[in-house]
Parts: structure tokens; C-alpha cells; sequence
């Protein structure tokens, strides 16, 4: 799971997984598998070295090295 953070300033985590593409305009925004749209406070590469950091601690990368 990653941390993210709502505009609002609360704080979740979501499996990143289960994102399908993240758009900027100019908000972050994630378009999960779902369809459901979330608009989070960080950047585009903040986001994106989180969800690499969590696939090494899960082991994703043993694999692909």
C-alpha cells in the first residue's frame, strides 16, 4: 500500500495495484481499475517512487533484475 493524501489533508493508503493511469490537470489525479477518480496532493514522480519503493518491499522487482 502507498500513502497519498487528499486535498482536504487526510491521509490514506490504496493498493497501487490497482491504478489504471494517473492524469495531471493540473491536480494529480488517479483513475483506479475501478473508475473511481481520486485527487491527491502529490506530484506525479512523488507517486510514482512510492509505488516503485512498495513493489521492491513486496518483492516485485526479484524477478525483473
Amino acid at each position: 500500500m502507498i500513502q497519498v493524501t487528499r486535498l482536504d489533508g487526510r491521509e490514506f493508503y490504496l493498493n497501487p495495484h490497482q491504478i489504471e493511469y494517473i492524469e495531471l490537470n493540473p491536480d494529480t489525479t488517479l483513475i483506479m481499475l475501478s473508475g473511481k477518480r481520486l485527487v491527491v496532493r502529490e506530484d506525479y514522480e512523488l507517486i510514482f517512487q512510492r509505488i516503485i519503493e512498495y513493489r521492491r518491499e513486496i518483492g516485485v522487482y526479484h524477478n525483473e533484475e
